[in-house]
């Protein structure tokens, strides 16, 4: 429930109808609990779905968890990243600089779709 989570999620869901359209299923992942993801998403009315790895599992093994430091502070967090997945299984992109208020843009542009 970041501020940046929230933008890009926000992000997501309203433009959610035109990533469907071009056959782009969105499914996000944190180490929230389910409880904290049914909340965030009923607030925000997200149409699409939020995983829970609370053990931090799927995270370690798409390494996305690690240390992370702001402002000199060190902590275990998630590095903000997309993987994007063919229907196949097989990772064709990964955009690891994501713009949370342009991040639609990002993946269409990663799938070649303008």
């Amino acid at each position: 429930m970041t501020p940046t989570c929230t933008v890009q999620a926000c992000n997501i869901r309203d433009h959610f109808e035109l990533l469907k359209l071009k056959g782009i299923e969105i499914i996000g992942v944190s180490a929230d609990s389910v409880e904290l993801h049914t909340k965030f998403i009923a607030k925000h009315q997200l149409p699409f779905t939020l995983l829970s790895d609370e053990n931090k599992e799927m995270l370690m093994k798409y390494e996305v968890w690690g240390e992370k430091n702001m402002y000199g502070r060190k902590y275990m967090g998630i590095f903000r990243t997309t993987y994007l997945i063919d229907e196949k299984g097989k990772i064709v992109d990964v955009i690891t600089k994501v713009q949370a208020k342009n991040h639609v843009e990002q993946i269409l542009k990663a799938w070649g779709i303008k």
